[in-house]
């Protein structure tokens, strides 16, 4: 009897320590947004690739969020949207982009990275150029896109010549200008990345001065606001699984990608997609302190160019964990 006694207790003590746990460890359901806004680009790969198969949205569902898409045609208006409020996290930006939302004091979270392509970046001149090394640069008109990515290679390569801005003619242009100027002969180079990097070597028969080797890593980061991350952590990590599947399914299946991201991509020819997708790393990782270094980088040069007012303190970032 006394047996008995000793495993009914044994049995009720161990369905009582299971449902303390259960409590102790609430289900993504348990604290959720009703919904949750995604800024997006179209060069933001993955995220555009599970818009279009919808399933993010479909993961969501099962803990009754609903998503809402919002694309923006470069990374500082959506960073500038983040700031505000206006969504709740965002698909990769280049490195450069949070350096400059941290210096107008944006409360955001790098929540995870794409690991450095740093030849998705590169400096296209045309066929005939007179352009042969990278002091030829000197007084010549650069196309290039303000606080984008490519605007810290250019700053990069000018300092390996001895140069800076001073010595160039700088021209402020969107990737779609850019890329008009640099087919008219407005402008002497353009510094641009993927898929115009691709689309120019092959459209436009321009050469590669020099890419972002060795230079600038092309590190790009997926951001959220300090307090979406501190609210809801367990979405963070369930959006971060899906950006590596669907980051897996990219590089097992690189045709299929080609010819969904074609027409998105503006009706980029596939075999255009394809080069340019072979210079991106898609390799969905977390942010690390260490990737802080490359980012005071940034923030430095930008600084000592007068581009921006102040730099910043790049090891201080929010880095969700």
């Amino acid at each position: 009897m006394a047996r008995k006694l000793f495993f009914f207790s044994l049995i009720f003590s161990v369905l009582t320590l299971t449902a303390c746990n259960k409590e102790e460890q609430p289900t993504v359901a348990d604290k959720a947004p009703p919904s949750i806004r995604i800024g997006y680009q179209r060069s933001s790969t993955l995220m555009t690739l599970l818009k279009e198969s919808g399933e993010l949205e479909q993961e969501l569902k099962k803990y009754n969020i609903k998503v809402n898409w919002h694309e923006f045609t470069s990374g500082q208006p959506l960073l500038e949207a983040l700031n505000v409020g206006s969504i709740d996290v965002t698909a990769d930006v280049a490195d450069t982009v949070p350096v400059f939302a941290q210096v107008a004091k944006a409360e955001l979270t790098y929540y995870a990275k794409e690991t450095a392509s740093p030849h998705a970046q590169a400096i296209l001149i045309p066929q005939n150029s007179n352009i042969k090394t990278l002091q030829d640069l000197k007084g010549k008109k650069i196309a290039v896109t303000k606080a984008a990515g490519s605007h810290y290679l250019l700053i990069a390569t000018l300092n390996k010549a001895g140069l800076n801005f001073k010595d160039i003619q700088p021209a402020w242009l969107s990737p779609a200008d850019g890329r008009a100027a640099f087919e008219q002969n407005g402008v002497d180079a353009w510094v641009t990345w993927e898929p115009y990097v691709s689309s120019g070597t092959v459209i436009q028969n321009a050469k590669i001065l020099v890419t972002g080797e060795g230079l600038a890593s092309y590190t790009r980061y997926y951001l959220t606001t300090q307090s979406f991350a501190g609210k809801y952590p367990k979405i963070l990590k369930l959006i971060i699984v899906e950006l590596q599947k669907k980051a897996e399914w990219v590089k097992d299946h690189p045709e299929k990608t080609a010819k969904t991201l074609s027409p998105l991509w503006g009706g980029l020819p596939q075999d255009v997609v394809l080069k340019a997708n072979k210079n991106r790393s898609y390799n969905v990782q977390p942010v690390v302190v260490s990737d802080m270094v490359e980012q005071q980088k940034i923030a430095d040069a930008f600084y000592n160019e007068n581009l921006i007012s102040k730099t910043i303190n790049a090891k201080s970032s929010d880095i969700f964990q």
